[in-house]
């Protein structure tokens, strides 16, 4: 098959981030698939492209053998109005990129979403290409950023309602990664049922089983100084909606202890949460910026803990946490600062504890129980590993996702 993908923030090879689209177009493009991503010139957690500066396309092949075509976005700070206006720009050279520079004869378009405009470039090309396309949901918006407070203007509300609608309408195939989007899509925006299919996040086991019997983790802490720590890793984005704050009011409570946090991404909120740290004298909490996939692995291979947080709002008790499937598929417990689905997750999997979002004090508490039960901790990190390996290995997904776009 050839596939076209709309994929605004498709990693570059080695960059940090969520890598569900790098990790499934590889699969797909191993098993004989070619395809062509259209993606923008600007990643997820900023909102800069020195890379590209003074260009408006540009086309390569990545080291997976998927054709990217990079477009341009207006870049700027990571405020709500000049995000919104990054958005728009990549709506048009999105666009005009599908229409001059992917001009293969494809059999389907992919779009995943957020944010909401690529539904733009979808419908368009759909129409122009003669060819349906898919709509894929990696996060309820607007939803999400109304309940963030990212999002206020009432008359952005109500268009960006009508549009979500319209792209549903469109779509030939919905893919929602949780059941709870499923359930939320039937009951509360009306969408046929036979529409929608669910291929959730998974773990990279490509990664996670190569580096479990060769990595040396004592040797790695020793490099970073983290001997004789108890290593707590966070891997993500740092914005509004991540709410980190509560791990630095978490270390507050920590500092007899000898727990360490280590926070390893970017984001809008990440200078503000250094200088809060800084505030606070909390020599316990360790700021590293976006590191390649494999080495996030090796941080999260040499940690004791993975933790899993979001801001304490209904819409995320929908959502599983990416980074989750990386810290059990290395084999370590999580402490989950998220609600609902989330939380279901971690128990059946019984691979870690469900820590109430916003809550220091349990999150404090947590942390001392893994620090005094380091057996439970391990015997946890074993459980999630079995659990992930059967219900959520990429590669199994990514077949199952291939499949019900042959069906169309």
């Amino acid at each position: 098959m050839r596939i076209l993908l709309i994929h605004q923030f498709f990693l570059e090879d080695d960059q940090g981030g969520g890598s569900r689209w790098n990790e499934m177009s590889r699969m797909w493009t191993e098993s004989g698939n070619e395809i062509t991503v259209l993606a923008g010139m600007t990643h997820y957690m900023e909102n800069t492209k020195s890379r590209y500066d003074g260009k408006y396309f540009h086309s390569s092949t990545n080291r997976d053998l998927v054709k990217v075509i990079r477009c341009h976005v207006s870049s700027g700070d990571t405020s709500f109005i000049s995000r919104v206006w990054s958005f728009l720009s990549f709506v048009v050279s999105g666009i005009l990129g599908g229409i001059f520079l992917a001009k293969e004869k494809y059999d389907i378009i992919i779009v995943t979403s957020p944010p909401l405009f690529v539904g733009v470039i979808a419908i368009f090309l759909s129409w122009w290409k003669n060819i349906p396309f898919v709509f894929e949901v990696r996060d309820l918006w607007p939803e999400s950023a109304i309940d963030t407070g990212v999002l206020k203007n009432k008359y952005l509300i109500r268009f960006s309602f009508w549009f979500e609608k319209l792209v549903y309408q469109k779509a030939k195939l919905i893919c929602v990664l949780t059941p709870a989007f499923r359930e939320i899509l039937i009951n509360q925006k009306y969408v046929a049922a036979h529409k929608i299919i669910s291929i959730p996040n998974g773990a990279d086991f490509i990664f996670s089983d190569k580096l479990l019997t060769s990595f040396d983790s004592d040797s790695f802490r020793k490099i970073h100084s983290l001997e004789n720590q108890f290593v707590i890793t966070y891997v993500g984005a740092h914005g509004i909606a991540n709410h980190l704050s509560q791990v630095l009011e978490t270390a507050e409570l920590l500092r007899d202890t000898k727990v360490v946090f280590l926070l390893i991404g970017n984001g809008s909120e990440k200078q503000d949460l250094i200088k809060e740290a800084n505030r606070k004298q909390l020599s316990n909490v360790r700021f590293i910026d976006s590191v390649s996939k494999s080495e996030v692995f090796q941080y999260i291979l040499a940690s004791d803990v993975g933790m899993s947080v979001l801001k304490k709002t209904d819409i995320f008790k929908t959502i599983y946490s990416n980074k989750t499937f990386d810290y059990l598929s290395c084999k370590k417990p999580v402490l989950m600062a998220i609600d609902g689905i989330s939380k279901t997750l971690i128990e059946e999997a019984n691979g870690g504890l469900f820590v109430e979002p916003e809550n220091p004090q349990d999150f404090a508490d947590k942390i001392r129980f893994y620090q005094q039960n380091p057996d439970h901790a391990k015997r946890q990190g074993e459980n999630g590993y079995s659990f992930v390996k059967n219900h959520f290995d990429r590669e199994v997904l990514a077949t199952v996702y291939l499949n019900y776009i042959r069906g169309i």
